[in-house]
């Protein structure tokens, strides 16, 4: 069923009406995202990859169910990275709530696409050059390590490779423009501080599916898995930002558990022509990996405490 056309045809066309009556619809006009509509649509969004799960077990079975939970837990989890770097960049181009969310939706529907790209690509590489389990596998614990070892990256959006494309060919207005991406001053177009994050945050998905992209691959192999657990996770990245934007840096060892996900996820990779784990002890180990994360974040006293990313 993953593999023909009216599969493909119907998940996309799912995903570009939940983004259609999302941005025309439910958020026509700029407004800020209280808490209680954030929590509620993260409900909807995990509500609908359990749905989507639970399709699959009916129509493939339990293997492929199984799958796709796994991927979509693990890229979940890894996108909450994702959420420290938006807090950062929006404080440092001085978007207003109210215009976070428009940025976010144009920035989720280009990651999607690109995200897409590199998944057909990645697929593509593994079944013609086996090989690339391995070099996936090192690069998945090579960031792991990076990740466990430094909590803080050295994130300035100044230097982001997108803002500095981005400068090449736009000035850029020093303020807001009315929630407009783009002027035209004096015949010329100007870039506003709106087109800018959204650039930077591009740029910095790119940085991130290096990772996440590979750790999915490591679950499954089949390219509509892959796709529909990085897309639904996607999706839900937007409402998981409005809900955890608050909070987020309280779980300040969540970045260990999430260094351990990619380790165990790239020591899969690697011995999985000695060994391969089931993968549902995978996904029990995620989850395992995660919660002791949250927990530890929870009863470790503050002052010993190390901030993750952002």
């Amino acid at each position: 069923m993953t593999n023909g056309p009216a599969v493909w045809i119907g998940f996309n066309a799912f995903i570009v009406l939940a983004l259609v009556v999302d941005l025309f619809v439910l958020h026509r006009e700029a407004r800020q995202v209280r808490l209680r509509e954030a929590l509620f649509t993260s409900a909807v969004w995990i509500a609908i990859a359990l749905l989507f799960a639970a399709a699959l077990a009916w129509f493939e079975g339990r293997g492929p169910a199984l799958q796709f939970l796994t991927g979509y837990v693990i890229e979940e989890s890894l996108s909450v990275d994702n959420l420290f770097v938006m807090l950062v960049l929006f404080s440092h181009f001085a978007i207003p709530e109210q215009y976070q969310h428009r940025v976010l939706f144009w920035g989720i529907l280009g990651a999607m696409v690109m995200r897409l790209s590199l998944i057909v690509a990645g697929v593509a590489l593994v079944n013609a050059l086996h090989f690339m389990l391995y070099v996936f596998g090192a690069i998945l614990i090579w960031s792991g390590i990076q990740m466990f070892r430094h909590a803080e990256p050295d994130l300035d959006p100044d230097q982001s490779v997108g803002l500095r494309l981005l400068r090449k060919f736009f000035p850029i207005t020093p303020r807001l423009e009315d929630g407009r991406f783009v002027v035209k001053r004096d015949g010329r177009w100007w870039a506003t501080p709106l087109l800018a994050a959204l650039v930077a945050i591009e740029f910095a998905d790119l940085v991130f599916a290096v990772d996440s992209v590979p750790a999915v691959i490591a679950v499954s192999r089949d390219p509509f898995i892959v796709y529909s657990s990085n897309a639904l996770a996607i999706l839900g990245l937007r409402s998981m930002y409005f809900a955890l934007a608050g909070v987020i840096r309280a779980f300040r060892f969540l970045h260990v558990g999430l260094a351990s996900v990619l380790v165990f996820v790239g020591l899969k990779m690697i011995v999985h022509d000695w060994y391969d784990i089931p993968t549902g002890v995978t996904l029990a180990v995620v989850v395992l990996m995660l919660a002791a994360s949250l927990v530890a974040s929870r009863l470790a006293p503050p002052a010993k405490a190390k901030f993750p990313p952002g």
